[in-house]
């Protein structure tokens, strides 16, 4: 296993499985994260941006492990912002 941190993510979609959470997340310069939750505990929301931190597990697939998410209290997302990446939520 091996540490990940990523910033300034916003969420994209939100999927609930029986045994954890996937998010998609995009940051600012259009990265695209698979980030799962296997404790169905994370706060993510659509209308802020987020600092995730966990492990790499890498045994037959790679997945990005959430061990923290923290709010970006820095940048906030502008409404049009919101809506243009297609945040989980946004109205249609």
């Amino acid at each position: 296993m091996f540490n990940f941190s990523a910033n300034h993510l916003l969420l994209l979609s939100r999927m609930e499985y029986r045994s954890c959470v996937v998010f998609l997340m995009q940051d600012h310069s259009a990265r695209v994260y698979r980030l799962y939750d296997f404790t169905k505990s994370q706060p993510i929301t659509s209308d802020h941006f987020f600092y995730v931190s966990g492990k790499v597990n890498s045994a037959d697939k790679l997945y990005l492990v959430i061990e923290s998410v923290k709010r970006d209290i820095k940048h906030s997302p502008e409404p049009q912002l919101r809506l243009e990446w297609g945040g989980a939520g946004a109205k249609r």
